[in-house]
């Protein structure tokens, strides 16, 4: 009897050890989870940026003012009859 209470106890110390120290124990499992947390909140920051950049194609692709602001504000062009006023401010 006894060699089978130490059998069992050995066996019982062994899980444990695997459990909480072995492959894809406790601690990996740990490790995983906080991977993961990470790669939740860059797929939020990329969704967002993804929702953005949809919304500008919608625009663009309904109204002809998004396409006029946008060649105003990234490609400084004016309308022909307008006047292009530049002010400039001092350096001190």
């Amino acid at each position: 009897m006894r060699i089978f209470a130490l059998t069992l106890l050995i066996v019982l110390g062994w899980l444990q050890f695997e459990l909480w120290f072995g492959k894809n124990g406790v601690s990996d499992f740990q490790l995983v989870n906080a991977d993961i947390e990470v790669q939740h909140q860059v797929n939020g920051n990329l969704q967002t940026r993804n929702n953005e950049m949809f919304a500008e194609i919608d625009d663009l692709r309904q109204g002809l003012d998004a396409i006029e602001e946008r060649a105003r504000h990234e490609l400084g062009m004016i309308k022909e009859g307008e006047t292009f006023y530049r002010i400039i401010g001092e350096d001190d």
